[in-house]
């Protein structure tokens, strides 16, 4: 794999390829405080497909007017495990090691790029569980603009410059959502593509970075999809491996988490 990114580096670097994410003007202020393998890693190809739900017509009906239809668990229990999911991405995440690894500034711009690929790889795990995964795709993203705005405010940054650069962002999350998708279901040329594209902004002068997230990738979609599904849409609880594994042996499958009869 490090032959195969250093070759799809060189290439980059002769020719630009598509556009990257565009640069969201006055965010790169510093925060003010911090927010903070095997040989062959298992791909979306190798992981358990959804299962088609059986819905009656009058589901079907109104889920094609817009809106939610009956759902295995109650909204609020699922409302609540995204929110928890959510936060997983935001706290339990080491954006230190991905600053310092990734050569990256310490901004507000770092910050949402890191946050966008964990909860994209939530977001692959959950599509998986069905109409409720769905649901609670999007409340996740729902949560994620949610604190995106209020995080800018708390910086201090004008309101209109502050809803001009959501506009932005929110192009460059749907833009990196559908590269990030293409790349984990293609090799690892095809994901690094990607990375390279929208968390690096096409300014990556390392390959051994490129490597390195690659990798990193691979294997957290390895270990999402260790975690029970039942589990994930009760409780939301997620972690995540470290960036550079200190023991490769140590990718496990988690313990289950513990919660009461109304999952919580």
């Amino acid at each position: 794999m490090a032959l195969l990114v250093r070759v799809l580096w060189l290439q980059m670097c002769q020719s630009l390829v598509c556009g990257g994410s565009e640069q969201i003007p006055g965010m790169d202020m510093q925060l003010s405080r911090k927010y903070h393998t095997t040989n062959k890693l298992s791909t979306t190809k190798d992981s358990p497909q959804p299962v088609e739900e059986k819905v009656g017509a009058f589901t079907k009906i109104i889920e094609a007017m817009g809106f939610t239809g009956p759902l295995k668990y109650s909204k609020w229990k699922i409302k609540i495990a995204a929110l928890r999911m959510y936060t997983s991405c935001v706290k339990k995440t080491d954006f230190e090691e991905f600053f310092l690894r990734c050569q990256m500034p310490d901004t507000f711009n770092s910050w949402f790029l890191i946050t966008l690929l964990h909860v994209w790889m939530c977001l692959v795990r959950m599509k998986q569980e069905g109409r409720s995964g769905k649901y609670m795709c999007r409340v996740i993203v729902h949560f994620m603009w949610e604190d995106v705005e209020q995080r800018g405010r708390i910086m201090g940054v004008n309101p209109y410059i502050l809803k001009k650069n959501m506009t932005v962002m929110t192009n460059n999350f749907y833009a990196a959502i559908l590269g990030y998708d293409e790349g984990i279901l293609s090799d690892d040329h095809g994901l690094a593509a990607a990375l390279w594209r929208s968390f690096f902004n096409q300014k990556c002068e390392d390959p051994r970075q490129l490597e390195l997230l690659v990798e990193y990738v691979r294997k957290q979609i390895q270990y999402l999809d260790s975690m029970n599904g039942e589990d994930l849409l009760l409780t939301g609880e997620v972690s995540w491996r470290p960036l550079v594994e200190k023991n490769p042996q140590s990718i496990l499958k988690p313990h289950s988490p513990i919660y009461n009869d109304e999952g919580l």
